[in-house]
């Protein structure tokens, strides 16, 4: 742009580049001086929650866990501090985010379940035909169906 002979081009190229820049300089304004949204804990809350006497529970089913805990006794779901970040461990909450998408409960939105086609053709492109298989063999079945197998898996 700066390089043409035109200097209307040039003088419309530096307006459009300050605009944008002062758009830009609006927007953090806005978002620094947005309220702050009250903070739903209130002190002795917070403090029961970090104190030595809490006791971590399974987000699944909110069964008590010790610390040292890896899976849920219960349903056996990972519920390990650092199951996300330890290469081992990571394969079994993989494994039940696309247990999930096939025998599981989800929310049936189509952004859901491009989301596990395209995580299943990312973590095992040989295999993802066959997920995407049961997964649209889940998507067939009525809510109420799904439920009663994901219990029955929890129960066993």
């Amino acid at each position: 742009m700066l390089g043409t002979s035109d200097p209307y081009q040039v003088v419309a190229g530096f307006g459009i580049a300050f605009l944008s820049l002062v758009g830009l300089w609006r927007l953090i304004v806005w978002v620094r001086e947005a309220p702050v949204k009250p903070d739903p804990w209130d002190a002795g809350v917070e403090q029961k929650i970090s104190g030595p006497e809490a006791t971590e529970v399974c987000s699944h089913c909110l069964t008590e866990q010790p610390p040292t805990a890896w899976f849920c006794k219960h349903c056996g779901k990972a519920v390990g501090p650092y199951n996300n970040l330890m290469p081992f461990v990571n394969v079994f909450s993989e494994g039940e985010v696309f247990r999930n998408g096939t025998t599981g409960r989800f929310r049936n939105r189509p952004f859901i379940v491009i989301g596990y086609m395209l995580l299943s053709l990312a973590a095992y492109s040989f295999f993802a035909p066959i997920f995407w298989f049961f997964l649209l063999s889940n998507l067939k079945r009525p809510p109420k169906e799904r439920e009663s197998i994901e219990d029955q898996n929890v129960l066993s």
